[in-house]
């Protein structure tokens, strides 16, 4: 946990962040502590962690990187599995970018974090924007998984929709997966999309198969 927040206090400095060190470590543990609602099966901390193991692994790929970081943090701030639509995309950008101005960080900088975090709700970004499509490849990389951890992972977001009945469910993750094959590519990156693209759409295909 401790690097965890580390990297969100340097981040949140890359950006802009005006603050004391000791208000950005309590920020990032308020944040933790979001990410550790007993709601949350998948989106967990351990979701946050994997997703900026990508950003730091692919991060000269973006101009901004610690913007992608942040939006990383932000992205699924709020989380609740009953909520409609996007509501928790638009949610998370709005808190997003409320907190990040009362941490000090550039107006701009806190927009364009909530932008990205916005992104997340359909994984579609414009042509030019490899901040955007750092964030969005990485919260997909679970998707090209081996076995194990593709299992893992619907596993897990099949416990956070328990409350959704079988049939429903399965009509509902099959309309998420099939607008997820009909993106030009899932990955926008070319090093990801090299190493990403054919595993993930195996794993789907397989997936609505079943």
């Amino acid at each position: 946990m401790e690097n965890l927040v580390e990297g969100f206090r340097d981040a949140a400095r890359q950006a802009g962040a005006t603050v004391g060190d000791d208000d950005l470590v309590a920020a990032a543990g308020y944040l933790l502590q979001r990410w550790s609602e007993p709601q949350r099966q998948y989106h967990t901390v351990s979701h946050l962690q994997a997703v900026l193991d990508v950003v730091d692994q692919f991060g000269q790929l973006a101009p901004h990187p610690e913007r992608v970081r942040l939006a990383a943090w932000m992205h699924d701030a709020v989380y609740d599995p009953r909520a409609l639509g996007d509501a928790n995309e638009r949610d998370s950008a709005e808190f997003a970018e409320g907190l990040l101005s009362t941490l000090g960080v550039p107006d701009g900088n806190a927009r364009e974090v909530a932008r990205l975090v916005s992104l997340t709700a359909g994984h579609a970004t414009e042509e030019d924007d490899p901040d955007g499509e750092l964030l969005c490849d990485a919260d997909l990389a679970v998707l090209a998984g081996d076995d194990d951890a593709y299992g893992k992972y619907t596993a897990a977001i099949r416990r956070e929709y328990a409350h959704v009945p079988e049939a429903d469910f399965r009509a509902g993750r099959a309309q998420v997966l099939k607008a997820l094959l009909e993106l030009p590519s899932i990955y926008r990156l070319e090093p990801l999309r090299e190493q990403w693209e054919e595993r993930a759409r195996r794993n789907i295909a397989k997936e609505l198969e079943g």
